[in-house]
């Protein structure tokens, strides 16, 4: 089993999580409470919580399914951001620092991934 506190991935994305709480979703309109900002927070907090999970499995094949499904929500946040941002809900620095943020998240993602299921 591995330790995920150990994990740079996971310290990235923990810090994303964070940045979209403190950050991005203090933006968002009141009326997109149960709409756009608790899909944001579900899709934030479902990151680090599938690599956790992941970490308490045994093969490096389920630990990849695991990471595979928190890419997705990494996707996810992108979407909701976007989103937001074209509704005029998101200022343009914030947009672009979170843009940057998830960016730096799916590659690592990607490449740790690919790492897994290559050995």
């Amino acid at each position: 089993m591995r330790d995920y506190k150990k994990l740079e991935v996971w310290k990235k994305e923990h810090m994303l999580t964070t940045f979209v709480y403190k950050e991005v979703v203090i933006q968002l309109p009141k009326d997109e409470m149960f709409a756009l900002v608790s899909q944001m927070k579900r899709a934030a907090y479902s990151v680090p919580l599938n690599i956790v999970e992941g970490c308490g499995r045994t093969t490096e094949k389920d630990f990849a399914r695991f990471l595979d499904h928190a890419l997705g929500s990494v996707h996810e946040i992108e979407y909701c951001a976007l989103l937001a941002f074209d509704l005029k809900f998101l200022k343009e620095p914030v947009y672009a620092d979170l843009s940057k943020k998830v960016n730096e998240v799916k590659a690592m993602f990607i490449a740790f991934i690919k790492t897994l299921r290559i050995s």
